[in-house]
């Protein structure tokens, strides 16, 4: 009914960039908060950036300063600008967002399928 799909992942070297985007579909009432999430190789899911209805933004200290978290409210989607790229930013990035589902009382966490990041040379 409500789905999250991840796109803008891809093959860069040190220091590129990439623009990951989230769009929601389905019987949505409203965005709450957003986030991005990431599993890398051997590792944990980890919690990349957070932002809230308004806007503001919150993020990993391994984030800060390179990645920007922004949305579109008006076309139910978040960004993610991943600038100054490094090796160890390889993963599967994951979008989760809290929504209100119409006529569903409480809002429920969804997830995507996630986009795949490499960063190598």
């Amino acid at each position: 009914q409500v789905h999250l799909v991840e796109s803008g992942g891809g093959l860069v070297q040190p220091g590129g960039s990439l623009r990951l985007s989230c769009a929601a579909s389905g019987s949505i009432s409203s965005l709450n908060d957003m986030a991005w999430y990431r599993r890398a190789p051997r590792k944990q899911r980890e919690l990349v950036a957070t932002i809230t209805t308004g806007g503001s933004a919150n993020y990993a200290d391994t984030a800060k300063g390179r990645f920007t978290i922004s949305r579109d409210n008006a076309k139910n989607t978040t960004y993610l600008q991943m600038n100054s790229l490094k090796p160890e930013d390889t993963a599967v990035y994951y979008c989760n967002a809290e929504i209100q589902v119409l006529h569903v009382v409480n809002p429920l966490p969804f997830w995507g399928q996630g986009t795949r990041v490499t960063v190598s040379s």
